[in-house]
């Protein structure tokens, strides 16, 4: 096995360790599952050499084989099997402490109290027969709740911007990169709100604390695996002076080399080359926040941000299940009024499933208000 590889794949397993509860080696003991290390350095070679088995597909035999050449442990498929039986109890104790970990950790618990939070996306609809975009659904949600909060159809020319949302103090908008302009940040911030806006390289341009221009590439550097870091920055946009930082954390290895792939491959769809630049800075996540650091620690601001793929499962389900997609009308009254008609029928059914809980045995309110 080649010694580098060797290397990635120890630092990929640490990493993926430091997920684990603190006391996952007390309970494979007291479990029952590795009351002797016999053939096993320690319990994370037991663990290690169980997942291989169960998420690789390979057989008992074949995973024994992988794991001497690997040098997790030098057992037999028969000894292999026995521990396997007698880790289902730890299996079972794991799953539920990191499931309450994971609910612990949910990201709307760590925001300051009083804010609202909403997240912000657009999705694009075309007519039959063309190969672009025709209309533009801009989308928010809340969460935890993830009830629609902003449903907003446009034509094309209309692109993705938070000038499209109504904003009010105390409300927080989570949104993509696309997101990542100045205007639209600036519209926030003027209405008494506050961002956490995935970046791009060069079209959110910063300033230092010292007013000058922020090098974003050169402070990435700085980062080591599992490093978070933060500093301060600002911008101006037609009188509005908008203060905020960046965080930012490095990828691991598996995720920036299939990002920098997915950047090579839609590059070489449009004949183009990319930069250098964007090659390395997909190594890495990067936010502006405009809550301070006083409000919401770096580590808080890139956890937040894990919670946008429930937006995109918003839209999976408005395309797949109500076929938003599928747009079959061609004159554009007859489009805008097709998708309104699907996104008031999924806000129908958002409502049945919020009142579900609490519906009377004669199926209404009593209450007209409600």
């Amino acid at each position: 096995m080649d010694k580098q590889i060797g290397v990635q794949n120890d630092e990929d397993w640490r990493c993926l360790l430091s997920f684990l509860p603190e006391d996952w080696e007390q309970m494979a003991a007291d479990s029952g599952a590795l009351l002797r290390l016999r053939g096993f350095a320690d319990s994370s070679s037991l663990l290690r050499m169980l997942l291989i088995h169960l998420l690789e597909g390979f057989s008992l035999r074949q995973t024994v084989v992988a794991a001497r050449q690997m040098g997790i442990a030098d057992i037999s498929d028969v000894a292999l099997l026995k521990r396997l039986n007698s880790s289902g109890e730890w299996f079972r104790q794991m799953s539920s402490r990191l499931m309450a970990k994971m609910v612990q950790e949910e990201s709307w618990k760590i925001l300051p109290k009083g804010y609202d939070i909403q997240m912000v996306d657009a999705t694009c609809i075309s007519k039959p027969g063309s190969e672009g975009t025709d209309w533009r659904v801009h989308y928010g949600i809340d969460l935890p709740t993830l009830h629609c909060r902003t449903l907003l159809v446009t034509d094309a020319t209309v692109g993705e911007t938070l000038q499209n949302f109504e904003v009010t103090p105390k409300l927080f908008l989570i949104g993509d990169r696309g997101y990542s302009n100045r205007p639209g940040i600036a519209h926030v911030v003027k209405n008494g709100g506050d961002v956490l806006i995935r970046m791009n390289l060069a079209n959110l341009p910063l300033k230092t604390a010292k007013d000058h221009d922020f090098d974003l590439l050169k402070h990435l550097r700085r980062l080591a695996t599992r490093d978070v870091g933060e500093w301060d920055t600002h911008f101006s946009f037609e009188g509005t002076l908008v203060r905020g930082r960046v965080c930012a954390i490095k990828k691991s290895r598996i995720a920036t080399e299939t990002a920098r792939e997915k950047i090579i491959r839609a590059a070489s769809k449009k004949q183009k080359v990319p930069k250098p630049e964007t090659i390395e800075a997909a190594g890495y996540i990067y936010i502006f926040t405009t809550l301070p650091s006083t409000q919401i620690p770096a580590e808080n601001v890139l956890e937040i941000y894990r919670g946008r793929w429930q937006i995109e499962l918003a839209f999976k389900r408005l395309k797949s299940l109500l076929e938003l997609g599928a747009l079959p009308k061609k004159d554009p009254p007859g489009a805008k009024s097709w998708i309104y008609g699907k996104l008031f029928a999924a806000l129908l059914i958002e409502a049945l499933i919020t009142n579900s809980e609490r519906f009377s045995p004669w199926g209404y309110n009593i209450d007209q208000s409600i």
